[in-house]
């Protein structure tokens, strides 16, 4: 059974209306009050673990105290625990809403991926650098390489999570950086791609117009819509459930940083229809996976919002 532990520090007023939130609720155990003891910011100091699926009813009954903006709330997942007690209060009271995602704690993992700081565009530009190397090289296993390194779906699942919360600053944030780190990105790949056709550095394949992986990127189609598309439905529904290998697999299956190094070296090399291709992939992947990302997003709130209300919890409360 899922659980998660709850760390706040409560001003004296609030303290007692908190406690009654949580006491009264069969799926908080381990309540924990300790008055007068917090620091910074003072007031009493709250633990309790939480099963996930009441987790955001919880949470939000304790913002609705402004608890949050009072004083503070700390949640931290809960790898194992032992409790007979746990296991019953989820089997009687939670149902199917045992497995829902607990959406304070899938926003704040989304803005941590949306976060801007200069290792962000660095990554860019690297992964544009081995997509270029991939690319003369006519090696997939750079390219894939590339796709690994890129950061760039933090930044669209963060505009997606924008969307859907009619935040406007974060999607300019994310549409800034995107702009911004892909620019680089072109422009670094241009130049060293100038550097490896000026002394010759390319594969005799690729020199020849052998280029199976440079078509691969710069020849979109329909399956660029699908995989890009099914991607966004994975990467917003692994992020919800915490699952690091579904995202793994996004990272490496969506044409966007290759996409990026394809328009650099194509440019380098005077492809301008290569160029016109790798442009119109690039594009298609970002903005089907914000669309998609934000309609998935979506799609699962509405859902477990109608579990929620199946579990008849909405009639406790």
């Amino acid at each position: 059974m899922g659980m998660i532990h709850v760390r706040a520090v409560s001003p004296p007023d609030l303290t007692d209306d908190a406690v009654a939130i949580l006491a009264g609720d069969p799926c908080v155990l381990n309540l924990v009050v300790q008055p007068g003891i917090a620091r910074n910011p003072d007031g009493d100091a709250i633990a309790c673990d939480v099963l996930t699926g009441a987790a955001n009813e919880v949470l939000r009954s304790l913002r609705e105290l402004h608890l949050d903006s009072r004083g503070s709330i700390v949640i931290e997942p809960v790898d194992m625990a032992f409790s007979g007690r746990a296991a019953e209060a989820g089997a009687r009271q939670l149902g199917a809403l045992a497995g829902a995602p607990v959406w304070e704690e899938v926003e704040a993992r989304i803005r941590a991926e949306g976060t801007y700081a200069p290792s962000f565009y660095l990554y860019l530009v690297v992964a544009g650098l081995i997509g270029a190397v991939g690319i003369v090289t006519n090696s997939q296993i750079l390219i894939v390489a590339a796709m690994v390194v890129g950061p760039e779906y933090g930044a669209i699942v963060a505009i997606a999570l924008g969307i859907d919360r009619g935040d406007w600053s974060r999607i300019r944030q994310g549409l800034f950086a995107l702009l911004v780190g892909f620019l680089l990105a072109i422009v670094a790949t241009f130049l060293f791609s100038l550097l490896i056709r000026g002394f010759g550095l390319q594969s005799k394949a690729f020199s020849v117009g052998v280029r199976p992986v440079s078509n691969l990127i710069n020849t979109p189609n329909f399956f660029s819509f699908a995989v890009a598309t099914l991607a966004g439905i994975v990467g917003i529904v692994s992020l919800t459930e915490a699952r690091t290998s579904a995202l793994l697999g996004v990272f490496i299956s969506v044409t966007t940083i290759p996409a990026a190094a394809d328009i650099a070296v194509s440019t380098a090399f005077t492809s301008w229809s290569e160029v016109r291709g790798s442009l119109i992939q690039l594009l298609v992947n970002i903005v089907v996976l914000i669309a998609v990302g934000t309609v998935t997003l979506k799609g699962q709130r509405a859902i477990w919002r109608r579990v929620r209300i199946r579990s008849g919890r909405a009639a406790r409360r």
